[in-house]
């Protein structure tokens, strides 16, 4: 009977992270960016804008031919040309006098504020009268109010979302250097699993994990390359991990991960070359059963049989990991708060993750635990997300707030 090494916490497992190194870089068009994480930092080469802009309709003023004016006590303003769009003005305004511009239009030169056009009326061609006073600087944009000249725009280990790629283009950067997709090996292992074209004789399964993990790999930015599904041979599974290391960046094993006669995974594992078995046990469930071991320098995982803990560990744990080899930097994981809907069981020396629903209900953001096996995948196509209860919780009480971690 083989034994469990020393069960880790979540917080020792994801403390390895860093000590596996990131994916190369490549410089990619400007339109296949979305996603993307950089690989340097970007550095502004102009001011931006680099002219004042108006960001109203109305006219250029100087502010101070406007104050105190009311509809009582209108200001009357001479009206000095107009701004055409995409042209700079080749006048400028002095006390007393404005200028017509439209929204985005260069603001000439002695203007210091945009008046709307709501709070003015022409009295003729030339003259205006002004019920609302301004203030300095109120409807424009500075020169560099937006970024300045040689700041930093966007840091190495961003991920690219459509705002950022518009930034890109607003500095004219045609290509970017981001880094590479990590390509991720997918394995599955067990006698019992069939492909799923196959229908399951009597004891088998379909081979759920291999598109499930597939999908998840993709989700998480990563490139999936499945390996397919290996028997529990000794001698076929360590062929088919030697395989998967030489042309993957991290490898995923699901199934053979817990301790039983014929799981061969640790024993594939530790025979690889270069291979350190980091962790063979975490303390969280589902997946208790994971393996984690260093094999020259890449990661490889071995996940529980389960498609439902399978999942749950790739959440929380194998996640992290690919998005650090990926170069992703200062990752902003969002939780929704909710309250609980009932109590909830939990034992010592674990943490917890339940599957639960969102619901709203008066108003209110319920956490609705879906109860039921690990292996049931009814259990996580009604979750919305997962709830933590943590190592040293003894579960929670009904209307406890809680945080979700969307699935």
């Amino acid at each position: 009977m083989k034994e469990f090494f020393k069960v880790k916490s979540l917080d020792q497992v994801l403390e390895y992270a860093s000590g596996f190194p990131h994916t190369g870089t490549e410089e990619i068009p400007l339109s296949d960016t979305l996603g993307r994480i950089l690989a340097k930092d970007i550095v502004s080469d102009v001011d931006l804008p680099d002219f004042m802009r108006a960001t109203m309709d109305g006219y250029a003023v100087r502010a101070s031919s406007t104050f105190g004016a009311s509809e009582a006590n209108p200001a009357y303003l001479n009206i000095r040309g107009a701004v055409y769009m995409g042209q700079s003005p080749d006048f400028s305004i002095g006390p007393g006098e404005c200028a017509r511009i439209s929204t985005g239009g260069m603001v000439p030169p002695g203007a210091d504020s945009v008046i709307m056009i709501e709070h003015t009326e022409a009295m003729d061609d030339t003259t205006i009268e002004v019920f609302r006073s301004v203030a300095p600087g109120q409807h424009m944009i500075e020169i560099g109010e937006d970024f300045k000249n040689e700041e930093i725009i966007l840091s190495r280990g961003q991920k690219l979302r459509p705002q950022e790629t518009g930034l890109l283009a607003a500095f004219g950067k045609q290509r970017a250097e981001v880094f590479k997709k990590p390509v991720i090996g997918i394995i599955s292992t067990g006698d019992e699993v069939v492909p799923i074209e196959k229908s399951p004789g009597s004891g088998q399964i379909r081979d759920i994990n291999t598109h499930t993990l597939s999908a998840l790999v993709r989700e998480a930015g990563a490139i999936p390359l499945v390996f397919g599904i290996v028997q529990d041979d000794y001698d076929m599974l360590f062929e088919k991990c030697s395989q998967a290391l030489s042309q993957s960046d991290m490898v995923l094993i699901s199934g053979g991960s817990s301790v039983g006669v014929r799981d061969f995974t640790i024993e594939v594992l530790s025979a690889l070359p270069e291979s350190d078995i980091l962790v063979h046990g975490i303390s969280i469930s589902p997946g208790k059963p994971t393996i984690l071991a260093k094999v020259r320098n890449k990661a490889f995982w071995g996940l529980p049989g389960h498609v439902v803990s399978a999942m749950v560990v790739f959440s929380i744990v194998v996640r992290p990991f690919i998005e650090h080899i990926c170069g992703l930097g200062h990752k902003k994981e969002i939780r929704v708060p909710a309250l609980l809907s009932r109590n909830v069981s939990s034992a010592q020396g674990r943490a917890d993750y339940v599957r639960v629903r969102l619901i709203e209900k008066d108003g209110v953001l319920r956490a609705e635990p879906i109860l039921g096996k690990s292996g049931l995948l009814n259990t996580i196509i009604k979750a919305d997300g997962l709830i933590e209860i943590g190592i040293n919780t003894e579960g929670l009480d009904k209307d406890t707030k809680v945080f979700v971690i969307i699935l």
